[in-house]
This record gives structure tokens, sequence and C-alpha cells, in this order.
């Protein structure tokens, strides 16, 4: 009898002593500082993590050079977070020396007439500083959610044409004008800079478009597909 009264004890004793686990709680939200393209700048401050929703924008840079001809679909590719990310009230977020790691699940190659390569990236993997590994998913926030080489390249690319076959026309141009009278030089040049010009930049046009080239720092800007969530930094 005595041994079943100590038996029952011990069992309210510790009864008395178990708690109920702690439980997820949003204690506020924040806001990430606004990026051109996203859709969202709110962030999740709960009491185990900071979660940074989904449409997010904030900006990642190639570790490496990269180029479209030298890659393939499967590849990944490493990319740097140069500068801390902080929420608009001073929580930290991710770590300035944190890492993203993109795998590339499509390119299409340049094409006739004067389409660009696009290299189409899947955001999937964020390393810490400490080591930490976290799951993502985003992607580049671009129109149609590829990289490729902006307005300016290809038109100077077309300029380039243009220019070159303007020198041959008016190079030509010269010629036939000296055949005949060399007091015909201006009309030579007359005729032959603007044939030149024009089949220079229907050159251009009709030619394969660029190969997409990034140089190691060159900065891409990231949008969430969905909510990153990231440990709490220890105190």
């Amino acid at each position: 009898m005595k041994k079943l009264i100590a038996l029952i004890c011990i069992f309210c004793i510790g009864l008395a002593g178990y708690t109920e686990p702690c439980e997820e709680v949003t204690q506020y939200y924040e806001h990430m500082f606004a990026e051109k393209g996203a859709t969202s700048n709110q962030v999740i401050i709960t009491n185990f993590r900071n979660i940074i929703c989904k449409g997010n924008v904030f900006k990642i840079s190639f570790h490496c050079k990269f180029k479209s001809e030298c890659a393939k679909a499967g590849d990944t590719v490493n990319f740097d977070v140069r500068d801390a990310i902080y929420t608009q009230e001073g929580t930290l977020l991710i770590p300035s020396g944190s890492k993203v790691v993109g795998t590339i699940i499509r390119i299409d190659k340049q094409r006739v007439p004067n389409k660009n390569a696009r290299v189409y990236f899947n955001f999937s993997c964020l390393i810490l500083p400490n080591g930490t590994t976290v799951d993502m998913s985003g992607k580049p926030c671009t129109c149609d959610g590829s990289l490729k080489e902006g307005a300016w390249m290809t038109a100077g690319k077309l300029a380039a044409s243009t220019v070159g076959l303007g020198c041959v026309g008016a190079g030509a141009g010269v010629g036939f004008a000296f055949i005949p009278n060399p007091a015909k030089i201006g009309t030579g040049l007359a005729i032959g800079i603007p044939i030149g010009c024009t089949v220079g930049l229907i050159t251009g046009l009709v030619t394969p478009g660029l190969k997409y080239h990034a140089k190691a720092g060159e900065i891409v800007e990231l949008i969430l597909c969905e909510p990153l969530s990231l440990p709490k930094p220890c105190k």
C-alpha cells in the first residue's frame, strides 16, 4: 500500500512539472524595401522564424562569369548576397556573404531574326554564412522569368553592323566615283553610305541574336515564387 501511494505521488509530481510545447505565434509584420517588379513587401515575424512572403524581390549577383553557350539545362550556378538584407524596421533577414544556388531549367539559344538567347533559372537553395541550408523557390524578376542581353546590347549590335557596312558602302561608292571622274567622290559617298547603312541594318536584323553573357558580380533581381522561411539569427 505504501508503495502504491509513493507511485501515485511521483506521478502527480511529474504531471505538475509538465508543460505543453511552445507553439509558433505570429508576433508582428514587417516590410522589405520596395523593389521594382515586387508584388509584395511583407515579412512575417514569428517566435521561431522570419518569413519573407511570396512576391518579394531582392538582389543577388553572379559568383563567376557566365556564358550561355557554355551552359546547359541542369547545371547549377552560384550567386552571392553581397549586402545584408534587412526589413525597413531593422530586422536582419539574410546576412551578407550568403549564397544562392540556381539551377538552369532551360536555355533558348539565339535565333534568326535577331532573337537573343534566354536562360531560365530556378533559385532553389539559400546557404547562410554559418552553413545552414534553406530551401527556397525563386526566379529572375523579368517579364518572362529569363535572363537575356538588354536592349542596349542589341542596339549596339545593330549600330555596329549598320556603321560597319556603311563604311564599306562609302568606300565602294568612292571607288566607283573615281572610275569615270575623281570629281564625283561626293556623289559616290552620297550613294554608297545610304546603301551600305541600309544593308548593314537589314543584315543586323536578320542575323542571329546575342548570346547571354554575365560578368562576375553582375546583379540579378530574384523574385520569390513561394514564401522563404528563415531561422532567427542566434543571439
